[in-house]
């Protein structure tokens, strides 16, 4: 298995072909770098240095939190306080499920949109997008494979998510390595990992 910097170099130097190699298909201009849950703190600081060194190349990197997503959407629908109250009353499980609804019906504050309005006044040609904290997700708030798949089309942006976890088989993702989850399969995007 490579190393974080190893994974992070492959990363970078598909960025900087011309044109990009972190596609797999022209409408899902994303890829996944890979990371162990342990690798948090180094992985943020190595993001800052690519982000560096890409900008001596004359690309911009713009980092978004999907952490700050999920607390823009919870606070867009109900807010924090109906949240807390729901897990008092009906236990974390019912308060998880009802965070992944604020952030996947139509009729309160979807994630997809969230992470394309954000995306929408960036310039394809220079902009390069770093998803940072996903693991804000965990354990099952919302599925990284279901957004990317919601993405396709809605940007030309190039965009890297940062996932914690481990990776089974080619595809299948495990966030956090969590035991009693399923690795999940799907992703038809370039995993460095």
């Amino acid at each position: 298995m490579l190393s974080l910097l190893d994974r992070i170099s492959l990363l970078e130097n598909d960025l900087k072909a011309v044109p990009p190699r972190i596609t797999v298909h022209h409408d899902l201009p994303f890829a996944i770098l890979r990371y162990e849950p342990k690798e948090e703190w180094d992985v943020r600081r190595e993001a800052k240095r690519l982000a560096t060194r890409m900008s001596d190349c004359g690309k911009e990197v713009v980092t978004i939190s999907l952490a700050e997503l999920l607390w823009k959407a919870i606070a867009a629908a109900e807010g924090l306080d109906s949240i807390v109250e729901l897990e008092r009353e009906q236990g974390f499980e019912a308060a998880q499920e009802q965070v992944n609804i604020y952030l996947s019906d139509q009729d309160w504050c979807p994630l997809p949109d969230l992470l394309a309005q954000r995306l929408k006044a960036l310039d394809p040609q220079r902009h390069i997008v770093f998803l940072l904290r996903s693991a804000s997700m965990a354990p099952a708030i919302y599925q990284m494979s279901k957004l990317l798949d919601e993405m396709q089309g809605k940007t030309r942006i190039a965009t890297i998510l940062f996932y914690p976890g481990t990776l089974e088989g080619t595809t299948g993702l495990r966030m956090m390595a969590l035991k009693n989850r399923e690795a999940m399969g799907n992703y038809r995007v370039k995993i460095y990992g």
